[in-house]
């Protein structure tokens, strides 16, 4: 057991953890970190299904970690991305407006671009169409900043970057129980392996909630898994659409519409929209698992989310359940999109927080106690703005290790 003491234990290899590796590595060179992954490999969930968009940050209100992380990160991000020979390109994307109703949000977020310092450019219908001759609607905005690439190629960069500092990462490894000390924090694992530590980071996504339990720290929130479910267009029809395409979205609800989105790898994908996961890690609606979905039924806030936005569920699971419902939504930006050009594609599901109240957490959210930091919430744009997130809990979980 002795060889895997540590300093550091990381759970969780997707990209912020990983990001959180490497970055103990750099603050802290001989820093003994461990990184646990019951996968057999890296960015196996959030990480590696999703679209592949650097974001702008134009979204996110000033003050936010969001913010703040998303406009330090998509910078960073590309920079990352052409010192490791990651494939990434910056091609703008444009925000538009379909309806009357919607146009005062897309001046709200004008003015929330300048504010930030993004190059945002408000565009008529046809100016929209110089960038996007296939694209509809009463006005835009181009922001010049947002970009794609393959995060799932970034988190392991992470992975190497670590190790080559002297990191181990750890594969197949399910964190089963966690028991603590002043000054140690001992993990056990489903393979029956030990592993004690100075300190430890919960970075587990889909089952960070689960993690701050085990580790006897009630997390104030528990994880909601929303299925995000996309489609690719034909490709003898991608050329429908040259770059990314986005709704103007719904500030009620934390997800942003359904979208077109040309990948580095020259396919565009069409998605997602949002739907309750039976599981945890529910891809597909034939995955469930009684356990957590309970868990889900019992939790109060789970209800007050259904109450408060059922309308609004509705539609998204009817496009769920109907190619041709889905395709309609497609057509509100892009009129010529055919049923039968979306073909089938991965799914992904999103770790939301939701707070008992029912309220949706809207920005990253992290938490300290005796030996441990947890990342609690960390969907879009962690991706984004993994750098910058890895060395905010490097630096917290190193003030651990000095406190």
């Amino acid at each position: 057991m002795a060889a895997y003491d540590c300093d550091v234990l990381v759970i969780g290899a997707g990209i912020v953890g990983l990001s959180t590796a490497d970055a103990i590595t750099r603050a802290a060179p001989g820093t003994r970190v461990v990184v646990l992954e019951k996968e057999p490999g890296p960015a196996r969930h959030q990480t590696g299904r999703n679209s592949g968009v650097i974001h702008s940050g134009i979204y996110y209100p000033p003050g936010s970690l969001k913010a703040r992380f998303a406009l330090q990160g998509s910078a960073e991000m590309v920079k990352f991305c052409a010192e490791h020979d990651i494939p990434h390109e910056v091609t703008g994307k444009l925000i538009v407006a379909t309806n009357r109703a919607e146009l005062p949000r897309l001046h709200g977020l004008i003015q929330r671009g300048r504010e930030h310092g993004l190059p945002v450019r408000e565009l008529g219908p046809a100016q929209i169409a110089e960038y996007e001759p296939e694209v509809r609607g009463l006005a835009a905005i181009h922001v010049g900043t947002t970009g794609v690439c393959d995060f799932g190629a970034v988190a392991r960069t992470f992975a190497r970057l670590a190790m080559d500092a002297g990191a181990r990462i750890a594969y197949g490894e399910e964190v089963t129980a966690i028991g603590r000390r002043p000054g140690r924090v001992a993990v056990r694992t489903a393979a029956g392996t030990v592993y004690r530590a100075r300190a430890l980071v919960n970075c587990a996504g889909l089952h960070c909630d689960r993690i701050a339990r085990l580790a006897g720290d009630p997390p104030g929130m528990r994880i909601i898994p929303f299925r995000g479910e996309y489609f690719t267009l034909a490709p003898d029809r991608a050329s429908l659409v040259r770059g990314l395409v986005y709704p103007v979205p719904d500030p009620a609800f934390p997800f942003l519409g359904v979208h077109l989105t040309r990948g580095i790898d020259g396919a565009v994908h069409i998605g997602p929209n949002a739907v309750p996961a039976l599981a945890r890690e529910g891809y597909d609606w034939r995955t469930l698992h009684p356990a957590e979905l309970a868990g889900t039924l019992a939790f109060p806030g789970a209800w007050r989310i259904a109450q408060r936005h059922w309308r609004y569920g509705a539609g998204e699971l009817r496009r769920s359940l109907s190619r041709r419902a889905f395709a309609d939504a497609v057509r509100r930006l892009l009129p010529a999109a055919r049923e039968e050009d979306l073909l089938p594609s991965p799914s992904g599901v999103r770790a939301q927080a939701v707070l008992p109240d029912g309220t949706l957490v809207d920005d990253f959210l992290f938490a300290e106690s005796p030996g441990i930091v947890h990342v609690l919430n960390a969907p879009s744009p962690a991706a984004t703005a993994s750098l910058p997130i890895g060395r905010e809990v490097a630096g917290r979980v190193l003030g651990v290790l000095r406190g």
